[in-house]
């Protein structure tokens, strides 16, 4: 896999909308730096993370996160945790989990659970034809 030359990280790529301010975004910034590592994958131009809540800080509040990654389709995840924190950690890690989903179905080649799997294809046969049920072997004397 080759190196991207502009890496994506959450500090870069984040942006704060509606119910959050200016100042917010480091506190959040800092609440999703565990998914840089799954960023760095994809190049910083094409990546845009952008998180709102609406009725903030009351029971119906709900947190809103767009991701565009690498010039892929949008991914939206909600949470409707009525405490901030607890409602941003949900929405990182719905997002986290989204990622990795994405990773598998595009690439399966890299994912070890698939490849582990055996396949009867792959199993050697015996020599002595006792995979062959009574009826589906030959008799001796006919011609075939």
């Amino acid at each position: 896999m080759s190196a991207v030359a502009n890496p994506a990280t959450v500090d870069e790529c984040l942006r704060v909308g509606a119910g959050f301010s200016q100042g917010d975004l480091n506190w959040i910034a800092e609440q999703f730096t565990p998914l840089d590592a799954r960023l760095a994958a994809f190049d910083a131009d094409s990546t845009a993370l952008y998180i709102s809540v609406k009725d903030r800080e009351s029971p119906g509040q709900k947190v809103t996160m767009e991701a565009t990654i690498g010039g892929r389709e949008k991914l939206v995840v909600t949470s409707s945790e009525d405490d901030l924190h607890a409602a941003i950690m949900d929405v990182r890690d719905d997002l986290k989990r989204r990622l990795n989903d994405a990773k598998t179905k595009h690439e399966p080649r890299h994912n070890r659970h698939l490849r582990d799997v055996p396949h009867p294809l792959d199993e050697p046969l015996p020599a002595d034809g006792a995979h062959l049920s009574d009826d589906s072997q030959p008799s001796s004397g006919s011609l075939l």
